[in-house]
């Protein structure tokens, strides 16, 4: 029988954590130095282990993911339950998270959304091969925050089977994550009336280039595919590899400028908006209901929030301000029955989505995922309408915590 130990010390590692370090990092100050005097106390034991997970973050924020990497796969070898900060002692609740060993952006960034609250966080990473201890954090509830993916599906069988009995309730079950790998989404997600999703599927590079050169027709490899496409290496994020493919000569042109074994392909759909920009939303779902996260606008279709520039424009963010502001009567009245569908059909407790709107007013949707960065940085300086929507977000993940808990989160 698992124990679980109602002292955290006895089992867990305290760190300084992803948050910290990142808002610390986001906020323009130089972490060389506390890189130099973590590296002069850290020792090659548990006792230091919570250094080295933090040296690790540090790396990863300076740019240098392979040494980061290198230093978590040491340190994980000597401990693998960690502490994140809390603010108060002791909490109301506690909170155990199931990770997979991945870069600092690979697990849904918990501190984050708990940052400043009465909860705790434990983490535990899951490192295939290796039992899990006999002895955990003692926990209200558990989460799990490994994403989906082919890096990490050895982990995520591990964790499915850890917490298929586990005694406390478990949020984010491996099967739904597993539902979010983009060529499985379309499939869970078609036929949503109000809701448009490119078909995805997974093409070999040797099969991509018989279609360059004509050796295959598109339908081959893509059943509703036409040219222009939109193609990006399997695992990849962010938009690395990203492109929008207009004929067989740019296919092959892209081959050549990559060395992956594999892609996803889909077509591409342009959601321009009648004055030409195009408008991507990042919609968070918390308990099935959705909350605006953030709204970029730029004048190509591959929009991220870092890429639109929007602190250069006054203009965009008073529009996503007003976004934000008639969130509830507009966007999301306007796709209620779409989003409420897609909630049902996905069944995660928290997941987030990017998404635009057609020409015809659906809602299209590129992307569910739970490890997407919900957070609070941005100066209030430029944004002053952000801090409040952000803690709309984190008040609502924290009260789904206590309600599952089978707490409540007003409780004395």
């Amino acid at each position: 029988m698992r124990q679980f130990r109602e002292n955290w010390e006895d089992v867990c590692v305290a760190r300084l954590g992803v948050a910290q370090l990142t808002r610390r990092a986001f906020q323009g100050e130089d972490l060389r130095p506390l890189w130099h005097a973590l590296m002069d106390k850290a020792t090659d034991d548990v006792a230091g282990s919570g250094m080295g997970m933090d040296l690790s973050v540090i790396s990863q924020l300076l740019g240098d993911q392979p040494t980061g990497l290198a230093i978590q796969r040491d340190t994980l070898a000597l401990q693998r339950l960690y502490q994140s900060p809390t603010m108060q002692s002791p909490p109301r609740l506690r909170v155990l998270a199931f990770a997979a060993v991945m870069d600092i952006g690979g697990n849904t960034p918990l501190e984050f959304l708990l940052q400043g609250s009465d909860i705790a966080l434990a983490t535990f990473y899951v490192v295939p091969g290796m039992a899990p201890p006999s002895a955990m954090p003692e926990h209200d509830v558990a989460i799990v925050v490994a994403p989906d993916g082919d890096a990490a599906r050895d982990a995520m069988r591990e964790i499915e089977t850890l917490t298929a009995n586990w005694p406390r309730p478990v949020l984010n079950r491996p099967a739904h994550i597993g539902v979010l790998d983009r060529d499985r989404l379309f499939h869970r997600l078609s036929g949503i009336a109000g809701l448009e999703i490119p078909q995805t599927a997974r093409a070999s590079a040797d099969r991509l280039r018989d279609l360059s050169e004509g050796l295959l027709p598109v339908t081959a490899v893509l059943e509703d595919g036409a040219f222009p496409l939109i193609v990006r290496p399997v695992g990849s994020h962010a938009g690395f590899g990203l492109s929008k493919i207009d004929d067989q000569a740019a296919l092959s042109v892209y081959l050549s400028t990559r060395s992956e074994d594999e892609f996803f392909l889909s077509r591409f759909v342009d959601y321009a908006s009648p004055d030409g920009l195009f408008r991507k939303y990042r919609i968070v779902l918390v308990d099935g209901r959705p909350y605006a996260c953030h709204m970029a606008i730029a004048d190509e279709w591959k929009v991220w929030y870092l890429n639109a520039d929007m602190a250069l424009s006054a203009s965009h963010r008073l529009e996503e301000g007003l976004f934000m502001q008639d969130f509830d009567t507009a966007f999301a009245a306007r796709h209620a029955a779409a989003l409420r569908e897609m909630a049902n059909r996905v069944g995660l407790d928290y997941v987030t989505i990017d998404c635009a709107e057609t020409k015809n007013g659906a809602l299209l949707v590129f992307e569910a995922d739970n490890t997407a960065i919900v957070h609070d940085m941005d100066p209030p300086s430029v944004y002053p309408y952000k801090p409040a929507q952000m803690q709309k977000i984190f008040q609502a993940f924290q009260a789904m915590l206590y309600r599952r808990a089978g707490r409540h989160a007003n409780a004395a």
